[in-house]
């Protein structure tokens, strides 16, 4: 359901088929609009929704939680774990906030595991105090020489 009171729908046929559907505002079982997706729209859409929808509820998480913040940091060109492991930056050990997403080309990889490789301009989601997250952004800006 829309903010303004529209009702809308994916719907995914047995033969694999999605289609982006709009249902009629008088009678909401009726469909007024149906969409065809392709392949690569259906998996933009999804991932579209899945973004949003993470982004949410650690939105909610935040709010509900007293002094637990989010951000997003982007990894710089510069960084020294560009193409390192996400292990390698020890940032819940040395910060204790945690890195529990990361965006990637609309891609959302939720929860990486410590072989997660960096890529430069990744976009990594982290929970924690302000002083954590501060701390994770200080770790992901260092750079080779220093």
């Amino acid at each position: 359901m829309t903010e303004s009171g529209r009702r809308l729908g994916v719907v995914s046929h047995r033969n694999g088929r999605r289609d982006l559907v709009l249902y009629d505002p008088d009678d909401p079982d009726s469909c007024q609009h149906d969409i065809p997706l392709t392949d690569d729209e259906a998996e933009a859409l999804a991932d579209i929704l899945g973004a949003s929808l993470m982004l949410g509820q650690l939105a909610g998480l935040r709010d509900q939680a007293a002094g637990l913040l989010t951000e997003q940091i982007v990894i710089p060109a510069g960084s020294k774990y560009v193409n390192k492991r996400l292990g390698d930056t020890k940032a819940r050990t040395r910060t204790s906030a945690s890195i529990v997403a990361v965006l990637r080309n609309g891609e959302v990889n939720v929860s990486p595991d410590p072989t997660f490789r960096f890529a430069a301009g990744d976009v990594v989601v982290v929970v924690g105090t302000r002083q954590g997250l501060d701390g994770v952004t200080s770790i992901l800006a260092e750079t080779p020489d220093g």
